[in-house]
């Protein structure tokens, strides 16, 4: 039910103070900067500077003495005395840089990313920003595509579990609660899926995997109470989702009952025009907003359309009311019009020094976010006072925070910093430890100075290689086909290996990279992603020992770039690969590689050992799956034990096993603790036929272990 005053507003609006209520446009046009001058954005986008008394929101205004400036001055101009929205990508921090979403998915620790969303949006809020577009949800299984680094992974329930947690963690209960912010989840729908893994590129799937791994999460979203949903750059079903009217009004109205606010992404309403989907502005405003779009960003055709659409009869009026009435709830739940300028503070904002809680919440984020992919001989924990050899483009660093990185206030803490304080640095011998550039700067390898590296460090105790990819080489517009790391960093981690000392590979990246050809030459294997402000501190944690690596991987890591996609939750086919008997040819297999992944979805090693045991499937008054598991070691350490199931028969072709539930034990060395799962009727249901959720009686795999490779399984009928 709409509140009187907000009714009140909407009648008393004209048309063109309703059509600038849903036009988006970035700070400048404010003109808080009196050497800008203005007469070039304004006549780019055709905007009379009176129109700019009544635009509803701004992208990237951020700052909290400029978000205050830029709202007072709004507010004297205002006739109906509307506050701004400020928006921005707050990805993950703003001034205390967290790892990125895709490593934080890797902790599967549900508390961990609702602490990451609460952190970034205390941040956020006193910088003046009201909406963050975060969580991005897209599910994933192309790490060629740059924007993996922004995801939670490649499976549907952990991509919503981790989706509902960052939401709450950045709404709370209550939006007008100091420090909480809008959450939008983007970028709706399907976005993670473009072709050959290239940016903006076409995504085209059917209608069953649309709903059965790409919507969940969104949908989690919704559940949760997000306050805003941004329409993806791609075509959903042949139409972009920006015009879509099925998957903005149908789905996500209809079907979820969402009532928030809906944006388009950058220009993208504009975009209609090159997709082919509108002739021109006109049209594409009017698809738009018949869709169910609410918000333009950054273009400006419901401004200069809308009212031409409506007086033609084109476009009912009631749509612009309604979706006004969207915005101006929003910004009442948000309390701006009580208080327009929020939790903005400059004090808080411009403080000198950042905040020593939020980075070491930053830097227990980033310890749970690593995952330990290879550790023969024991090569980790290191001792303290062992010489340790460092090398490689990453070792002396700060460029490590990933991309979409907030303010990048403060530097980062670089890996040899964060070693360097758990044990003496005379300990700690450095060599070739030029950057890697950046290839849209046209460089693609780091300078060679692997045989002054082996001289170097050859009398080390153990050497470490801190490799991988540019942090600007990641996000949007990231997209590679080529995920090997580059040559000159394979022969320097091979050359080391010459010395005969402990090799341990250090990744940085924000995608999974192909390391198979390093594999052999590294005694032990860590992916490190970026991890943000506390970098080389939590890297140093885990590398001494104090944290216990916990991390599992939430995106598969392929052999080699032409599996890709490869991902653990496939469809059955009808000539499966058996691997007994590997000389059978018309099979679906490769002939000089595996099928499966050099490092699988779930896969991920600790300091202890960990045992299953007792693997029972009983039905009482519940059916229940429950294993045993036990710490054999001498070390404490966390175990994330993993619930599948597999559908055997049906009347759409399932996936081989889909992720179900997840337990994370802290086991005290030698402990043992029995894990359960309840298996329940919505575990088993599916999108049938009919794109309609059905429950099918049958025989079904379960299967608990450590991995979506390495389980137990029993089948049971379940009627």
């Amino acid at each position: 039910m709409t509140k009187p005053f907000i009714q009140e507003l909407v009648n008393e609006m004209t048309l063109d103070e309703k059509l600038a209520q849903l036009t988006q446009l970035g700070p400048y046009y404010w003109g808080l900067d009196d050497t800008v001058d203005l007469t070039g954005p304004f006549k780019e986008l055709k905007i009379k500077p009176h129109a700019i008394e009544n635009i509803g929101s701004v992208l990237n205004g951020v700052g909290a003495r400029n978000a205050i400036e830029m709202q007072t001055r709004h507010m004297q101009k205002s006739r109906q005395k509307i506050p701004l929205l400020f928006m921005a990508d707050v990805i993950h921090g703003y001034r205390t840089i967290l790892p990125i979403p895709l490593a934080l998915g890797c902790s599967f620790d549900l508390e961990a990313c609702e602490r990451f969303a609460e952190l970034a949006a205390k941040e956020s809020a006193a910088a003046g920003i009201h909406v963050t577009f975060s969580p991005m949800t897209d599910l994933v299984r192309d790490p060629r595509w740059g924007r993996v680094m922004e995801t939670s992974g490649e499976d549907p329930y952990l991509n919503a579990r981790v989706t509902e947690s960052m939401v709450r963690g950045y709404q709370g209960k209550d939006l007008k609660e100091k420090g909480r912010i809008a959450a939008c989840v983007k970028h709706f729908a399907g976005y993670g899926a473009p072709e050959g893994g290239r940016e903006y590129n076409t995504v085209d799937m059917s209608t069953g995997v649309l709903r059965e791994f790409y919507l969940p999460a969104y949908k989690a979203a919704v559940d949760a109470g997000v306050a805003m949903v941004m329409a993806a750059f791609n075509t959903v079903d042949r139409i972009p989702a920006t015009g879509n009217e099925q998957l903005l009004r149908g789905i996500l109205r209809e079907e979820w009952g969402f009532n928030g606010v809906t944006i388009a992404d950058f220009n993208s309403v504009n975009e209609l025009i090159p997709h082919g989907a509108a002739v021109d502005g006109r049209e594409a405003a009017e698809k738009s907003l018949a869709a169910g779009l609410d918000i333009e960003m950054m273009s400006t055709h419901y401004l200069h359309h809308a009212a031409d659409l409506i007086e033609q009869g084109r476009l009912d009026a009631a749509l612009i009311d309604e979706a006004v009435i969207r915005v101006l709830e929003l910004k009442d739940a948000l309390g701006l019009f009580e208080n327009p300028f929020k939790d903005a503070d400059p004090q808080v904002d411009e403080a000198a020094e950042p905040n020593a809680e939020h980075l070491q919440t930053a830097r227990e984020l980033g310890a749970s976010s690593v995952v330990l992919l290879k550790n023969e001989n024991k090569a980790l924990p290191l001792k303290r006072g062992m010489k340790i050899g460092l090398a490689g483009p990453f070792a002396t660093s700060i460029d490590v925070l990933g991309g979409w990185a907030g303010t990048e206030k403060d530097p980062a803490v670089s890996l040899y910093t964060g070693i360097s304080r758990k044990t003496s640095a005379g300990d700690i011998l450095t060599a070739m430890t030029g950057e890697l550039g950046s290839m849209l700067e046209g460089i693609f390898d780091v300078e060679d100075g692997i045989e002054e590296a082996f001289q170097r460090l050859k009398d080390c105790d153990v050497i470490l290689a801190a490799v991988g990819e540019n942090q600007q080489d990641t996000g949007e517009g990231g997209s590679k086909t080529n995920l090997r790391l580059s040559p000159n960093q394979e022969k320097l981690i091979w050359r080391l290996k010459d010395t005969g000392k402990k090799i341990v590979t250090i990744v940085f990246s924000g995608r999974p990279l192909e390391l198979k050809p390093v594999l052999d030459a590294s005694d032990a294997l860590l992916q490190a992603w970026f991890l943000g402000s506390e970098s080389g501190n939590s890297l140093a944690d885990v590398l001494f020992g104090d944290y216990n690596p916990s991390g599992r991987l939430s995106m598969s890591f392929p052999y080699t770039v032409g599996q890709i996609p490869v991902y653990y939750n496939a469809y059955s086919t009808g000539r499966p690969y058996d691997p007994m008997y590997p000389q059978v040819r018309y099979v679906t297999r490769y002939l000089d590689c595996p099928n499966d992944p050099l490092f699988c979805f779930g896969y991920g090693l600790s300091y202890s050992d960990f045992a299953y045991s007792n693997f029972k499937v009983e039905a009482a008054d519940k059916l229940v799956a429950s294993i045993e598991v036990e710490n054999t070691s001498d070390i404490d350490g966390k175990e994330t034990v993993q619930l599948y199931i597999h559908d055997v028969s049906a009347s759409v072709v399932r996936p081989v096993k889909e992720l179900k539930g997840f337990r994370q034990l802290s086991l005290t060395a030698h402990e043992k603790q029995l894990v359960s799962f309840e298996i329940t009727r919505d575990m088993l249901m599916f999108y049938g036929r009919d794109d309609k959720l059905i429950f099918e009686p049958g025989e079904f795999d379960i299967m608990i272990g450590r991995n979506s490779g390495d389980h137990f399984t029993r089948r049971i009928h379940i009627d």
